[in-house]
């Protein structure tokens, strides 16, 4: 496959991830994720069916109308290994677990209560701020593996 075809496949990907994680995804399904057991579980998986078919539905019709040729074996595996990493890290206590071992513990609580540095008013109450360190690491995440996703769509 050529440098171009990767490069439209992972746009696809990317454009679709961020639409299906911030719009496509339920507030259930944000809120319960990260919870221990089958609720959090099926709630991920849930989330990663809705953001998967969201994938699907933008990189499928780019790819037609580019006259890209990608094999059922390639999307298949791509897909799948974005599938599994992205439920993997959305249980919350594994993408913790994964900046604890990394040395990234303070990063991913920033912007929370638990940091030494959280966000306050000038009056000391909680302030409004646009993310957390975790989110960030969460989503850095993700785009590693839609990178992974699109050379195994583009080379098998």
């Amino acid at each position: 496959m050529s440098a171009a075809t990767f490069a439209a496949v992972f746009v696809a990907l990317f454009v679709g991830h961020s639409v299906g994680d911030h719009w496509v995804q339920t507030s259930c399904q944000s809120a319960d994720k990260g919870q221990s057991g089958w609720v959090g579980r099926m709630a991920g998986a849930r989330h990663v069916a809705t953001l998967t078919a969201t994938k699907l539905a933008l990189l499928l019709p780019a790819a037609a109308l580019l006259g890209l040729h990608l094999s059922v074996l390639g999307l298949v595996a791509g897909m799948g290994v974005d599938a599994v990493t992205h439920w993997w890290a959305d249980r919350r206590s594994t993408l913790a677990w994964l900046a604890k071992v990394t040395g990234k513990s303070e990063f991913y609580v920033l912007g929370t209560a638990a940091h030494p540095a959280r966000p306050v008013t000038a009056k000391g109450g909680p302030a409004a701020h646009l993310g957390t360190g975790a989110y960030a690491l969460d989503q850095s995440f993700h785009h590693l593996w839609l990178l992974v996703a699109a050379l195994l769509i583009t080379t098998i």
